[in-house]
């Protein structure tokens, strides 16, 4: 109860000062407009005023949850104007990339623990590749994925989706899978175990927390993808896609709303992922807390 208080008790005063701040950043467009008519703005005015621009600098919380209602609830879902059908193309090259992000990280994680050349060269360049922005990456990826006769553009989306998402798998189950320690492996060779055997029957259980740890932030990173890949693909379809025209087309309404469904559709897929992680652990006999 205390933590849902102070929850509610940081969402208020985020609230109030966002209104605070939406009638400051709005107001300039109210003056100009009276100095123009030669007349005078009150203060029941300025506040009616800022609180209703149909093309406002900052959205007041109320107008972006009413561009939401009309954007899911009112519009059918096959509609392009539907924020639903455009979070449902995010959505498909987020799991794609996600999934595509697990099996290389997982992947590559199990070549650096296992080989000592792996582990000379796949981690350096892993590290390396993690320094270059996704931004200049992206036109890169769309033009060879053309060249290489994809025909699409969820194919380089679902490549730069995974290209954020891997590092977390690849880093934690790198970790998980060298945490057996010197002990346990040297029971298993003492029986004569394969290196094999040591890799599945010891390390890679060993690895499971790490890797369900990994889980929601390789998500997040996946949907992070996801838009930006949209915004730099030039893609005309799915969230990043409607912040972008949003943005061109000088609609801050499409904008914010397409922002806030981005971050509801986050939410959710973390929380699936951690619902997913509780029952794993549950089923592997693990502690769920």
């Amino acid at each position: 109860m205390k933590n849902l208080t102070a929850i509610l008790t940081v969402v208020a005063a985020l609230v109030v000062l966002w209104y605070g701040a939406a009638i400051k950043m709005n107001s300039t467009w109210t003056y100009d407009q009276a100095e123009r008519a030669g007349t005078q703005v009150t203060f029941s005015e300025l506040i009616s005023d800022t609180m209703s621009q149909s093309r406002p600098l900052l959205p007041a919380p109320h107008q972006i949850v009413t561009e939401l209602w009309k954007t899911t609830v009112e519009k059918k879902i096959t509609s392009k104007r539907s924020m639903i059908y455009q979070g449902s193309i995010t959505l498909k090259t987020t799991l794609l990339g996600f999934a595509l992000g697990i099996v290389l990280g997982v992947a590559s994680a199990t070549i650096i623990v296992l080989s000592r050349i792996g582990r000379l060269t796949l981690m350096p360049w892993a590290i390396i590749s993690q320094t270059i922005p996704i931004v200049a990456l992206a036109p890169i990826i769309v033009v060879l994925s053309n060249a290489a006769g994809t025909g699409t553009l969820m194919v380089p989306k679902a490549i730069i989706a995974a290209y954020l998402s891997f590092y977390p798998v690849l880093v934690s189950m790198v970790k998980g899978l060298s945490s057996p320690d010197a002990m346990q492996l040297d029971l298993l060779r003492t029986y004569g175990a394969s290196q094999s055997n040591v890799f599945w029957k010891l390390r890679l259980p060993s690895s499971m927390p790490y890797f369900f740890a990994s889980l929601k932030v390789s998500v997040a990173a996946a949907f992070v993808g996801a838009v930006v890949a949209e915004l730099s693909t030039s893609a005309i379809a799915g969230l990043g896609a409607r912040m972008l025209i949003g943005s061109q087309f000088g609609e801050p309404m499409i904008m914010w709303a397409a922002l806030f469904a981005a971050a509801i559709l986050a939410a959710i897929l973390i929380f699936l992922v951690g619902t997913f992680e509780r029952i794993a652990r549950q089923l592997m006999g693990g502690r769920t807390a």
